[in-house]
């Protein structure tokens, strides 16, 4: 039987398939009907008509129905990696993180400029050129924090002249280079994840944000952390993100499910309250919105307390998804009613193994 009810729906997937959108990559398995074949949703194969295809959530799910797996885009094989000309495109960034890559530069490398700019900006959400300069300005932050003077990190990030890197980093963070060494800025990563592509963001003093990119609401709470915190969000590296990244590894894998990364949420006083009160619901269980208002002091603000569940920034690791109807049901989840349900069962299943763990007798 097909868990239809753990898939996105119909129209998205096919959407993605003929988009080749790699956030889906893991998601679903598209099957085509008139070839026998089932495919990733990035497989470069021609796509077939809508009325050809049918989804699946797992491959063993299309094997089950019939189909046999694309020798294309292998996707029996568990690796899911970004495609090669993004791979392409960042190994020469971190060639010289520091300068830059001209058109003239990627054509003589054998890639086509245009193609480069258009796969980019569809994968990451931004073209090449803007990830290029972001992640030099990244590079440029991290020395001045670390207590290089201002001429070194203008030199270290390739600009020539002191009063273009002064406004350009201005321009970025919010903020001149010397007050950077106070405040810092906020780095960002993507992580691939199951059930799709995720964004971190952090800064010294915890994890920010933690979203589903396909989330509506993604660009407005990032406008909020700028807003609210003077800076401004570039690619780089953080031990809160590299933490953040192996935890949830090890969360998706059954590994370990739970989250010591440090939080930093930005939000009001009643928010911060609400998401405190997420984090007190154990792995495994739910609770009602009906709870969650008695336990914030006033069993009528339900409404509010799902307009704060809705606004939480730090997806999974506060755990909204973990809230459901007082009669059982699922509701109201920004990630996807699928994403919720995928969520709740994947947890329900690490304790029940934890439980059985537990009473197996020992040798």
């Amino acid at each position: 039987m097909k868990t239809l009810e753990l898939l996105p729906p119909n129209d998205t997937m096919y959407r993605a398939l003929v988009d080749r959108d790699s956030s889906f990559e893991g998601i679903f398995f598209a099957g085509v009907r008139t070839t026998g074949i089932f495919c990733r949703p990035t497989c470069s194969a021609k796509k077939p008509a809508r009325e050809n295809v049918e989804f699946f959530p797992s491959p063993n799910e299309a094997l089950l129905g019939g189909y046999r797996p694309c020798l294309r885009c292998q996707p029996m094989d568990p690796e899911r990696s970004a495609p090669e000309l993004i791979q392409r495109l960042r190994t020469e960034v971190e060639k010289a993180p520091d300068g830059r890559l001209t058109d003239k530069e990627l054509t003589s490398l054998a890639i086509d400029p245009s193609t480069a700019r258009r796969q980019f900006k569809r994968y990451y959400g931004m073209t090449f050129q803007a990830y290029h300069r972001a992640r030099r300005m990244g590079l440029a932050l991290r020395e001045v924090r670390r207590g290089e003077s201002v001429e070194e990190a203008r030199h270290g990030s390739g600009f020539e002249s002191e009063s273009g890197f002064r406004d350009a980093f201005t321009k970025i963070f919010g903020q001149s280079p010397t007050s950077a060494k106070e405040q810092g800025g906020l780095f960002a990563e993507r992580i691939e994840t199951p059930l799709g592509t995720m964004l971190a963001i952090a800064d010294d003093a915890g994890l920010r944000l933690l979203e589903f990119v396909d989330r509506r609401t993604l660009e407005r709470e990032l406008s909020i952390l700028r807003t609210r915190l003077k800076t401004n969000v570039v690619p780089g590296e953080h031990r809160h993100l590299s933490l953040t990244r192996k935890q949830l590894g090890d969360y998706f894998s059954g590994k370990n499910l739970e989250f010591t990364v440090p939080l930093a949420p930005v939000g009001s006083p009643f928010q911060l309250r609400d998401w405190k009160l997420l984090q007190r619901i154990p792995l495994g269980e739910t609770r009602s919105y009906s709870w969650m208002a008695e336990q914030l002091g006033d069993k009528e603000m339900r409404r509010a307390v799902g307009r704060a569940n809705g606004e939480n920034m730090l997806c999974i690791i506060i755990p909204c998804h973990r809230v459901i109807r007082a009669d059982g049901t699922l509701c109201g989840y920004g990630g996807g009613l699928w994403r919720k349900k995928w969520l709740l069962e994947h947890e329900r299943k690490y304790v029940r193994a934890q439980e059985d763990s537990n009473l197996r007798p020992s040798d």
